[in-house]
């Protein structure tokens, strides 16, 4: 178990924990709450020994082997695949043992190896990690591709996936939602919620955390509080707690203001003062209860637009996408096609639909940001559009400061579009309501969190009175208070929302309908988010299966490819060429068709043979009876490869002689 008593944690002058007290049992599922610069981070630096307490103590068992997401960006021309199977540290151990047995020839060595690689999993480790990729959001197409070609989102990703794929006792996840659309959040839940060992993660996503803890461990004020339940059971305790709280300090305040009164009448009375004096020591030996300080929580609100369209934008026969000169092949990419939809004054619509679908195109055109490939995007009059891009570097620039970016709004604007003053005192003050005071007002946007970016963001678009709010994933990098208040200002806006968002409670609050963007369309979902979620995990099989039977279907399905309409009757003529080109086709086919036969009942038979061989060597056997199984085992699973690459070659020829 982790043990922390009376622990000190220091980070230069700040006292971050002060005689801090908490005990965490093996296998337990732990939500680490608390507010922004508490010391969450702090604490997992300590658990992981980057940090080191300053006083108390503090104990971790020395054989837990731990796991973490790295947040560093990964550069590495490694395949997605390769990058994740090495987050499998003890198997990269062991295969490193392997080779240099087989280079001494050592065979006692050599028998070792193999079991403990038999043990570590070392036959189903690529599928595995394969699972994990696309468990995230990735393509099957993308399992090969290398790390380096992926976005910074996507990098992210990987190395979640790494993290999970190395054996842990202890699990650290900092913020794991924050690079994942609903649908890989909701597999990663069903993931974490079968993981056998202990796990500590940070979240600001209150669903997610109701969903894969059972304790709470809540920082403030540098102590450390521990409640058994998730986070909807930690706020209930902890609202019961301050009241309780608050109710004995005014009772105690009642008493002191008595005992006080007493002693002030009665003091100078020789008669009573035995009675005073022994009220004053009641007094001193009286352990005083700490007023409730109510955290000072930040709040705004969106001003009234200063006129509502209706119908906001109407979208008719409409297909999103990229255009020739953006596209690498230079061809035009279509991501949606026959667009019909109209967005009205004052709905509030939540946009769905899986990863890669096209939520982010569906925003970023009626942002103005991309242009519509076909098709009208018509604007009511007046349309005022506040756009919060998942990227906020898409809108900002990293080397101005706050107060820059405001001044430039306010002369691209000018005053008459928002009806706020443009004065520079007047545009320090509206920062400060966001929490952008003294310094911060000059200091370099690109050395600010991801919090701070986030809050200038929704500050700039405040200041522009917008009647339409476009929402792409706004809640990446908030904590929860700050989360609560963007949903408290929406559900206060009278224009119209339309919102990405993997935050379930954000989009369950805010939204009046949805969306869906799936298969190249834009439709309504008639459901909630419990029905979506279904959907998802149903897709996600769906496509495990589809992917897992691809390669058989390929080779199972006719050679010439299906015309996309029926043609004409052919004439007798060219019924007679088509039967003669069949013909020449299967001559043709025909040895690489029994090859491929002979390769499925060769795989077959070493599939079965390994299968013995495995579980030979999980039973007791003498030195040289592991090693020779060991090596018939590496023989059997290295011809099982050589098949496969063969199984796709040949597979591939018949596909290249049928088109």
């Amino acid at each position: 178990m982790i043990i922390l008593k009376n622990v000190v944690l220091r980070r230069s002058a700040k006292v971050l924990l002060d005689s801090a007290s908490v005990v965490l049992n093996p296998g337990e599922k732990v939500g680490l709450v608390g507010r922004n610069g508490a010391g969450k981070s702090s604490l997992f630096a300590l658990l992981t020994g980057v940090l080191h307490e300053d006083g108390g103590d503090f104990s971790i068992p020395a054989h837990w082997r731990m796991a973490q997401v790295a947040q560093n960006m990964p550069e590495t021309d490694d395949t997605a695949t390769d990058f994740v199977l090495g987050g499998d540290t003890r198997l990269t151990e062991l295969r490193a043992v392997l080779a240099e047995a087989e280079a001494s020839g050592d065979g006692m060595a050599l028998a070792h190896a193999y079991t403990d690689l038999a043990d570590a999993g070392d036959h189903d480790a690529v599928p595995r990690a394969q699972a994990l990729i696309l468990g995230l959001g990735f393509k099957v197409s993308e399992l090969d591709k290398p790390v380096n070609s992926f976005s910074g989102g996507w990098r992210m990703r990987l190395q979640l996936a790494r993290a999970l794929m190395c054996p842990s006792d202890l699990l650290l996840l900092d913020e794991p939602t924050n690079h994942l659309d609903l649908d890989a959040l909701v597999w990663l839940e069903a993931w974490l919620r079968k993981y056998q060992g202990t796990m500590l993660v940070i979240s600001h996503d209150r669903e997610f955390l109701d969903a894969v803890t059972d304790v709470t461990l809540h920082i403030e004020n540098a102590r450390l509080t521990r409640y058994g339940g998730n986070y909807s059971k930690f706020e209930e305790m902890r609202a019961l707690q301050m009241e309780q709280q608050q109710q004995a300090f005014s009772r105690q305040q009642e008493k002191i203001a008595h005992l006080q009164k007493f002693i002030d009448r009665f003091k100078a009375k020789a008669s009573k003062a035995k009675q005073a004096q022994s009220r004053v020591k009641a007094l001193e030996r009286m352990e005083k209860i700490a007023p409730l300080l109510a955290e000072a929580e930040f709040t705004f609100e969106f001003k009234e637009p200063a006129n509502l369209p209706n119908p906001m934008l109407a979208i008719s026969d409409a297909s999103f996408g990229y255009a020739a000169e953006q596209t690498e092949d230079g061809h035009e990419r279509i991501i949606l096609r026959n667009v019909n939809r109209s967005v009205l004054a004052g709905q509030r619509i939540g946009i769905l639909g899986a990863n890669g679908q096209g939520k982010s195109t569906l925003v970023k055109t009626i942002a103005r940001t991309m242009k519509p490939l076909a098709g009208t995007v018509t604007e009511g009059k007046g349309l005022s559009i506040g756009y919060f891009a998942q990227q906020e570097l898409d809108v900002l620039r990293p080397q101005d400061t706050p107060l820059e970016h405001m001044i430039r709004l306010a002369r691209e604007l000018g005053a008459a579009a928002s009806r706020e003053s443009s004065r520079e005192q007047d545009l320090r003050n509206f920062l400060g309501t966001f929490n952008f005071s003294g310094d911060m007002v000059k200091q370099a946007v690109g050395t600010m969190s991801g919090g701070e970016k986030a809050r200038l963001v929704l500050c700039m678009i405040v200041w522009q009175r917008p009647n339409l709010l476009l929402l792409d994933e706004p809640t990446n990098h908030l904590d929860l208070a700050t989360r609560e208040a963007l949903s408290v200002a929406l559900n206060e806006f009278e224009g119209t929302v339309m919102l990405v968002s993997h935050d379930r409670a954000l989009l369950r609050a805010v939204s009046d309908e949805f969306w869906m963007v799936a298969r190249g369309g834009v439709s309504p979902f008639d459901g909630d988010l419990d029905d979506y979620q279904k959907y998802l995990l149903d897709e996600a099989k769906r496509q495990r299966e589809e992917a897992k039977s691809q390669s058989q279907k390929e080779v199972a399905a006719p050679i010439a490819p299906s015309p996309a309409a029926s043609p004409a009757p052919a004439s007798r003529d060219q019924r007679k060429q088509d039967a003669q080109a069949r013909q020449q086709l299967t001559e043709k086919t025909k040895p690489l068709r029994k090859e491929l036969e002979q390769i499925d009942k060769r795989m077959a038979a070493l599939s079965a043979e390994k299968t013995s061989l495995e579980e030979r060597l999980a039973t007791p056997l003498a030195p040289d009876q592991i090693a020779d199984a060991g090596r018939k085992l590496k023989s059997a699973t290295d011809e099982i490869a050589a098949l496969e690459e063969r199984w796709l070659e040949v597979s591939g020829e018949i596909e290249a002689l049928g088109s």
